[in-house]
């Protein structure tokens, strides 16, 4: 069937482990996970003393951008291994709680539950979900977005970089763990990251990204907090407590079979790159609108 509907390729799963690592996913690095990183990260630089537009730059667009390319510099290496060392164990935290809220069918219940609250009932008002791009960083990103180059991919920042590829090890390390086929645990982490969710918020921001449906809608806003909350008090504290980096993390992260993985998945890509531009009215518009 997949292939009549024009997929190239199939990859074995279940219809268990499918949902498992789908709603997972999207509450991890496709969605929920990211949106806490960038807004953790955007918080931090801009204390340090760096300007709005290139906080933002060095977040968002560095992720959904550049991120991909070598960091070849002793410098660089340096401040990726200590944002990748002190932000690995603290993701995995969160990841492994909400897989396990996810398999016991907690989250479920929990969006049946949110969207009842969606409407009046029991003398209690309605609560709709909420706008989540209209805060400092997402304005500033409408300004970055604005001047952008068409070909710009923005800037490589080595400690967003770090940070991000922890994060996305913490999520294949889990599902690996769980028992999911290699085919799943990269699709879940790194195709539909990279390829298929990331070039909306590159796009548009983050409410584009995260509005591609209710349960992904609710995931994200639930989840962001969590993942920007662990990063900023035990992550980014340990870094500028400047504890030693974790040498083994890194080891293993070169060393990973993951990447052997991910190679094979690579050479069945599409030679397209999916194109998102800022007037895009190809997906849902009740949804893909800005600040819903």
């Amino acid at each position: 069937m997949v292939v009549a509907l024009g997929s190239p390729f199939t990859f074995a799963t279940t219809l268990e482990q499918e949902y498992k690592s789908d709603i997972f996913g999207e509450r991890g690095i496709l969605l929920g996970a990211v949106h806490g990183i960038v807004e953790a990260l955007f918080r931090r630089y801009t204390e340090n003393g760096m300007s709005e537009d290139l906080a933002y730059k060095n977040t968002v667009e560095c992720i959904t951008g550049i991120i991909s390319k070598t960091i070849s510099t002793k410098e660089g290496k340096k401040e990726f291994n200590a944002g990748y060392s002190a932000s690995y164990y603290p993701c995995m935290d969160i990841l492994y709680e909400c897989y396990e809220d996810v398999t016991s069918c907690s989250e479920i219940r929990s969006v049946v539950l949110a969207g009842r609250r969606f409407y009046e009932k029991e003398g209690l008002p309605a609560f709709p979900m909420g706008k989540i791009d209209q805060t400092r960083m997402w304005k500033v990103g409408e300004r970055v977005r604005a001047v952008r180059p068409e070909s710009d991919l923005g800037p490589l920042h080595p400690f967003t970089a770090g940070v991000y590829v922890a994060l996305m090890m913490a999520q294949i390390e889990v599902l690996r763990k769980k028992g999911h086929s290699y085919s799943e645990i990269i699709n879940e982490s790194v195709i539909e990251s990279v390829d298929s969710l990331n070039p909306f918020m590159h796009a548009r921001g983050v409410s584009f990204m995260v509005n591609c449906s209710t349960t992904a809608r609710l995931g994200s806003r639930k989840w962001a907090p969590r993942f920007d909350y662990i990063l900023t008090q035990q992550a980014f504290v340990a870094v500028d407590k400047e504890c030693p980096i974790n040498q083994d993390l890194i080891s293993n992260f070169l060393s990973d079979p993951v990447h052997g993985a991910i190679e094979v998945c690579a050479e069945l890509r599409p030679t397209v790159d999916i194109s998102v531009p800022p007037d895009a009215d190809f997906v849902r518009p009740e949804l893909r609108q800005t600040g819903n």
